[in-house]
């Protein structure tokens, strides 16, 4: 499929197609996350904010108690 940018206002857009949002399963008010590896434009809905916040929390948790190991495995 071949898109082009639209304009919107000073900005400019990219339309996703209704069976794509459905096949995401994503809507107008899911945030998405914008990223590139260089050459391409890189669009992923964002994960569950709460799951997202008990991983971090869990990492540190981690982190904390093995940070001495850690530092030995790192060098």
């Amino acid at each position: 499929m071949i898109k082009r940018m639209v304009q919107h206002g000073n900005s400019s857009a990219l339309i996703i197609d209704k069976p794509i949002m459905e096949l995401l399963n994503i809507d107008p008010e899911t945030p998405l996350e914008i990223a590139t590896d260089g050459q391409n434009i890189i669009i992923s809905p964002v994960g569950d904010p709460k799951r997202m916040d008990r991983l971090e929390k869990a990492l540190g948790k981690i982190n904390k108690k093995h940070e001495s190991t850690l530092k030995k495995l790192a060098k």
